[in-house]
């Protein structure tokens, strides 16, 4: 496209990439972090059966997987709790920092707002050294 200039250091692929460590370059946050998702849902799996065992032996019941007082039960309440705090401390911190300013917050839009202004004066600086190249 006109005007698109790809800078001198920007990293080149190598058509001999193999596909796996483009996938990995491309996504690697999305990667690492459903990894680390995978990795607690197990853990919180394993743990709380375990947990849940000890609480039913201790009441003289035995435990099972489902029905009313089983652990599929017991493991969705325990999630969704911890969901519903987690999703409802970001919804509300993406909300709050849309529309609410925190001075120097990477966060809060006063310093997009300031980012906005600098490269609006970067752009009348390079228009004027434009203008001024083509009239001398």
């Amino acid at each position: 496209m006109p005007g698109d200039v790809t800078p001198p250091d920007a990293p080149t692929r190598s058509p001999h990439e193999s596909r796996l460590a483009r996938l990995w370059h491309d996504y690697n946050l999305s990667i690492v972090v459903a990894t680390l998702f995978g990795v607690v849902i197990v853990l919180e799996v394993v743990f709380g059966w375990w947990q849940y065992v000890a609480d039913q032996v201790a009441q003289g019941q035995q435990p099972t997987v489902f029905g009313d007082t089983g652990y599929a039960v017991y493991l969705g309440e325990w999630t969704f709790q911890n969901w519903q705090s987690e999703f409802m401390i970001v919804f509300l911190m993406i909300v709050l920092s849309t529309y609410l300013v925190h001075k120097g917050s990477h966060e809060s839009k006063d310093t997009e707002d300031e980012m906005k202004a600098t490269l609006d004066r970067i752009e009348r600086r390079l228009d004027d050294v434009e203008r001024a190249r083509r009239t001398s």
